[in-house]
C-alpha cells in the first residue's frame, strides 16, 4: 500500500486551481496554533524549547513549528503525512518533511504494526520516521484527505468559471454577421455573388484598419453582433451553491474567506465551538508526533525526563468578546469567594 491514495495528484491540482481550497488549508494550519514542551523544570524547558525552535527543517526552514505546519498541510491535503528525524545518536540536528509519494506503507504480520518501504526496500531506521493519517478507513494504512468529495463539486465550479471567461472573451472580441439580401431586380440577382464578395472585402478592411473606418454598402444589408441577443446565464446562485459545499467541508465559517452570505459577519458561538473542536482534533493527531520528537531530543541529551505538549489557547472570538468572557469569569469567581465566606 502507498502512503497516499491514487488521488494525490488530483488533490494537488485542486489546491492549484481552486484558490479557496488552498486558502482554507493554509488558514486551518495557522489556526491550529503554536505549542511548547513543558518538563516541569524551567532550565530544561528553556533549553528544550530553544533548541527545537532553532532546529534545521529541510534546509529551507527553521524550528519545530515550521516542521509541524508543513506536516499538517501535507496531512490535510493527502490524508497522510510523513517526516523524519535526522540524528547521529548524540544530537537531533534536523527534521525533514518527506514526500508521501516515495513511501510505501504495509501492514505488519501481526496485523497491527506498520512497516515502511522505499523503492521496495525496508527503511533502515523506522524508529526515526514520523507518520500520521487523517480519518483512516477501517483496515487502511493511508488516511483520508480533507478534500475528498470535492473533485466533483470543484469540476462544476471550474466549468462555470471557464464559461464566464469564454463569455467575457467573446464580449470583448465581437463577431459580426453581415447579411446582404438582393432585391427583386434581375441585375441584383445576377451580381449578388460579386457584390457579396466585394462587401466582405470592404468589411474585412474596415475591421483590420488601425483607425476607425466606415463601411459603405448599397442595397438591403443587415449587420448584427453574433450572440448579442442571447441571455447570459446567471452564475451567482450556482457558484454560491458549489462554494457552500466547499466551505462546509473545510469547517471554516464563510466570512473567513471574505464571503458575506448572511446579515452578520461575526462568528457565532456555535461556529466557534465547532471550529475549535476541529482544530483540537488536528492537535490530537499532531501531539504524538511532537512528543516523539521531544523524546528523541531528550534521549540524545541523556535525559529521560517526562514532559507534555502545551498548546496555545485557540482564540477565535473578537477581542471584545474575549475581554467580556474574562470579566464574567472574574465576577463569577468573586461571587464564589464571597459565598464561601458566608
Amino acid at each position: 500500500y502507498g502512503a497516499v491514495t491514487a488521488d494525490a495528484a488530483l488533490y494537488r491540482n485542486l489546491r492549484e486551481n481552486i484558490p479557496i481550497l488552498d486558502a482554507a488549508i493554509g488558514k486551518l494550519v495557522r489556526l491550529t496554533g503554536g505549542f511548547s514542551l513543558d518538563t516541569g523544570s524551567d532550565g530544561l524547558n528553556a533549553q528544550l524549547n530553544r533548541d527545537l525552535s532553532g532546529i534545521n527543517v529541510g534546509g529551507n526552514q527553521q524550528g519545530i513549528e515550521a516542521f509541524i505546519a508543513t506536516y499538517l498541510d501535507q496531512l490535510l491535503t493527502y490524508g497522510s503525512a510523513v517526516g523524519e528525524m535526522i540524528t547521529d545518536g548524540r544530537e537531533l540536528y534536523a527534521l525533514y518533511n518527506g514526500d508521501t509519494r516515495n513511501l510505501e506503507v504495509r501492514r505488519a504480520g501481526n496485523g497491527l504494526d506498520l512497516c515502511f518501504f522505499s523503492g521496495g526496500e525496508p527503511l533502515p531506521r523506522p524508529e526515526l520516521l514520523l507518520y500520521s493519517v487523517l480519518n483512516p478507513e477501517p483496515g487502511a494504512v493511508a488516511g483520508t484527505s480533507l478534500l475528498r468529495g470535492l473533485p466533483f463539486v470543484s469540476r462544476i465550479l471550474l466549468q462555470i468559471y471557464n464559461t464566464i471567461g469564454q463569455n467575457w472573451s467573446h464580449a470583448g472580441n465581437l463577431r459580426y454577421a453581415v447579411v446582404y439580401r438582393p432585391g427583386n431586380d434581375a441585375a441584383d440577382r445576377a451580381y449578388a455573388g460579386q457584390r457579396a464578395q466585394t462587401m466582405a472585402r470592404s468589411w474585412q478592411e474596415a475591421m483590420d484598419a488601425s483607425s476607425v473606418k466606415d463601411f459603405v454598402a448599397v442595397g438591403d444589408v443587415d449587420v448584427k453582433v453574433i450572440g448579442a441577443d442571447n441571455q447570459v446565464l446567471e452564475s451567482e446562485i450556482p457558484v454560491r451553491q458549489m462554494l457552500e459545499q466547499i466551505v462546509a467541508k473545510t469547517g471554516l465559517p464563510p466570512f473567513i474567506f471574505g464571503l458575506s452570505w448572511s446579515t452578520t459577519e461575526r462568528m457565532s458561538r456555535q461556529q466557534a465551538d465547532l471550529l475549535t473542536t476541529e482544530l483540537k482534533n488536528y492537535r490530537r493527531i499532531l501531539t504524538p508526533v511532537i512528543e516523539k520528537i521531544g523524546r528523541t531530543y531528550l534521549q540524545c541529551c541523556g535525559s529521560g525526563a517526562p514532559f507534555q505538549v502545551v498548546w496555545q489557547d485557540i482564540t477565535l472570538q473578537d477581542q471584545t468578546d474575549t475581554a467580556q468572557a474574562h470579566l464574567y469569569e472574574a465576577q463569577a469567581e468573586k461571587i464564589k469567594k464571597e459565598t464561601e465566606k458566608l
